[in-house]
């Protein structure tokens, strides 16, 4: 495909994925000149693309909506590429992604020449997928994610830990990665003020605020390192382990957030479980439980509580 075509198809992307865009941004984004911006723009519309100019101090480029678009012609070898892709889409992890993508795959099968047909064909019977199964992701968290990693716009969203914690992220998004049947979202957390990594399945409401950021140096060499260096740290994780007295249902209905960490041991007493990176975290959790507590493990935890206490009664005027 000649760069011009390829810079179409590009600029076509761009005008589908946002409503209004200003021609200097479009040449920046494709590194040419707004002469060139021009030209292109003319070229769609004589490919029967409805692509509005609007003048003034807010000018703009935009599709016209409600429009239905005319079919990009494709090669063999794309074709069979989006084949590819459809197959493997149909055992996705995204939630509902399997019934269209066998849809749009026997559209496309449909329409290909014999032999492009029997190469599919082939592959689809050569292919052994595993049973599906683990979480999914919704479809249009992985649109809006998407766009703000790329248009450099910060992300609010609801987030819960996987020790039930519930909480309220604004982040700077940096990458999605896809490791298997999961989807990680890399960001820096503007709160924490540090890089973390957010399983998109236990992510809820993702919405760009409109503001945007200079992207920061990743610590790792890409997102993809970063993930996979998070998941190996992940298992020498701070694991407690701490028997509440209080009745399980009592606990949950006064931290709703902790209830799948609680696991009730007879009517008057839990066991809860939490894990974090950081001794006063876990204490800070521990301390917020208001109930009489035995700590088991870890021994960090159990002695951070000493110091607490001590701290504590220096604090009320009590010897230490």
């Amino acid at each position: 495909m000649s760069s011009t075509s390829s810079r179409l198809l590009d600029l076509l992307a761009l005008l589908q994925a946002r409503r209004d865009w200003p021609g200097g941004e479009l040449a920046r984004r494709l590194d040419v000149s707004p002469r060139t911006i021009r030209r292109d723009v003319e070229r769609l519309r004589a490919l029967g693309y409805p692509v509005e100019s609007l003048t003034g101090p807010a000018g703009c480029y935009r599709l016209r909506a409600g429009t239905a678009m005319p079919p990009l012609l494709v090669d063999e070898e794309e074709a069979i590429a989006i084949a590819v892709g459809l197959r493997t889409a149909a055992r996705a992890s995204v939630t509902g992604i399997e019934e269209t993508a066998i849809r749009a795959l026997v559209k496309l099968e449909q329409v290909l020449p014999a032999h492009l047909r029997r190469r599919v064909a082939a592959l689809g019977a050569a292919t052994v997928a595993a049973p599906p199964g683990g979480p999914t992701v919704d479809p249009q968290h992985l649109t809006v994610i998407a766009a703000a990693c790329r248009d450099g716009e910060c992300l609010r969203f609801r987030y819960e830990g996987r020790d039930g914690a519930r909480s309220r992220r604004e982040v700077e998004p940096h990458s999605l990665v896809n490791r298997g049947r999961r989807w990680y979202l890399v960001a820096w957390d503007r709160r924490r003020e540090a890089w973390r990594t957010f399983r998109l399945d236990r992510l809820a409401d993702p919405v760009a605020t409109g503001s945007r950021f200079s992207p920061r140096p990743l610590p790792a060499g890409d997102a993809a390192a970063f993930v996979e260096g998070g998941l190996a740290a992940g298992a020498s994780r701070l694991e407690a382990r701490v028997t509440v007295h209080a009745p399980a249902g009592e606990l949950a209905a006064r931290h709703p957030h902790l209830a799948s960490a609680l696991t009730p041991i007879d009517e008057r007493r839990c066991e809860y479980r939490t894990s974090d990176d950081d001794v006063r975290w876990l204490a800070m959790r521990i301390v917020a439980l208001g109930a009489e507590v035995d700590v088991h493990e870890p021994p960090e935890l159990v002695e951070h509580l000493r110091d607490m206490a001590r701290r504590l009664l220096r604090a009320a005027g009590e010897p230490g």
